[in-house]
């Protein structure tokens, strides 16, 4: 792809994202995705996190139905393809099936937040986050265990 957009979503939501390094320019979008919200509920606090986080990217917002919208996106800015990044959610691939039946779409690996040794049930961030924060910790202080909690006062 000479000319691609960039499909940037909530699996990918920092500045290393891989399509924002491989194609640094690029017009990049984000879709709020309105059956997502709708569906699965999510609150106006996670909302605001993901918002929070896509203010420091150079991202254009949208809402609405995923595919149309990347799709909108890229006629708009006359691309060849759509970057983007693979995700774990499985809605994911029904996604880029859509995008992919109208224009090529090129799938960038994103560098993982932190290897655990086996598979995690990602429904539920707290189950994934269990099993992460002691990797996560042990990895950044070179010891197996988290470093004891910091205490605002003493009592």
């Amino acid at each position: 792809m000479l000319n691609p957009v960039l499909w940037i979503h909530g699996e990918a939501l920092g500045p290393t994202n891989p399509g924002l390094v491989a194609y640094p320019g690029a017009p990049a979008v984000f879709v709020f995705d309105r059956q997502l919200i709708a569906q699965a509920g999510l609150s106006l606090k996670r909302l605001g996190f993901i918002y929070e986080c896509l203010l420091e990217l150079p991202v254009t917002l949208r809402h609405g139905d995923v595919a149309e919208e990347v799709l909108a996106f890229a006629r708009r800015h006359r691309a060849d393809g759509v970057a983007t990044t693979f995700a774990v959610d499985p809605r994911f691939a029904g996604l880029h099936q859509r995008i992919a039946a109208q224009l090529p779409v090129q799938l960038l690996e994103p560098e993982p937040f932190v290897e655990l040794p086996e598979p995690v049930d990602l429904r539920r961030f707290s189950r994934y986050w269990r099993r992460a924060e002691p990797v996560l910790w042990g990895r950044r202080a070179g010891a197996g265990a988290p470093p004891a909690p910091v205490r605002r006062w003493d009592r």
